[in-house]
């Protein structure tokens, strides 16, 4: 980013494309679906990238979001980073064939594992439709690189991998470092802003005990919080910056 005429606008910049919701928030009493679940979106230009995390709308609605929130069109993107492999966090993912897809290391592993078990299961039970599904989704799997660990960098500010497992496997936050404060992109490891208020995790998680230390990490280090399902916020722990 440059220096423009208004003052000075930081070399590297975060925003929110969308904000997510889940399908039915325990901590308001909903036990069914009520809504479609779909993560929140941000958009991270780092110079020459623009890296867009968990596009979880369909591909529309993501698309007409992001030229909402910050005039990009889909070409533009030169990265989509998924914090999960979780449907809901990567629905609009197609809108963005031209750009390099990312996924943590250890979530790629753990779900390619699951998705191909699940493939097998279901030829053996003769269901077609569910291998046709498993196999797509396999497909989506293998076009994921493993991100690096270091995603990105700007006159100083940084992009580095988090990992945040135990809601799944391998689940994978981003912390950015910029000069004032330090935001990190929690995807689903702090959900709402109920749950980061009340400390608490999603209720169905691959590995509660780590879900809760993920969760610990992410409120101990960051001074924003880029929720899973809800807004980007001011992380309660910490001081006013």
């Amino acid at each position: 980013m440059e220096r423009g005429v208004l003052g000075t606008i930081p070399f590297m910049d975060l925003r929110i494309i969308s904000i997510g919701a889940l399908s039915a928030h325990p901590l308001r009493g909903e036990k069914q679906p009520v809504r479609a679940g779909h993560t929140t979106t941000s958009l991270i230009h780092a110079g020459k990238k623009k890296i867009l995390v968990d596009p979880g709308l369909p591909e529309q609605a993501v698309v007409a979001r992001l030229e909402e929130r910050a005039g990009v069109k889909p070409r533009e993107i030169t990265h989509v980073f998924l914090t999960s492999f979780n449907p809901e966090a990567r629905r609009g993912l197609l809108a963005f064939d031209q750009a390099v897809w990312w996924i943590g290391q250890a979530e790629r592993e753990a779900i390619g594992a699951a998705l191909v078990a699940k493939v097998q299961e279901a030829a053996e039970e003769g269901d077609e439709q569910m291998q046709r599904v498993m196999e797509q989704d396999i497909a989506i799997l293998r076009r994921c690189e493993a991100a690096p660990d270091h995603v990105a960098d700007e006159k100083g500010d940084r992009v580095d991998l988090f990992p945040l497992p135990g809601v799944t496997p391998g689940l994978c936050g981003l912390i950015v470092v910029m000069q004032r404060f330090t935001t990190l992109v929690c995807g689903d490891a702090v959900a709402t802003v109920e749950h980061l208020e009340q400390g608490k995790v999603l209720p169905v998680v691959s590995d509660v005990d780590k879900a809760r230390e993920s969760f610990a990490e992410a409120v101990e280090i960051a001074d924003m919080l880029v929720l899973g399902r809800d807004n980007v916020v001011v992380n309660p722990t910490k001081r006013p910056f």
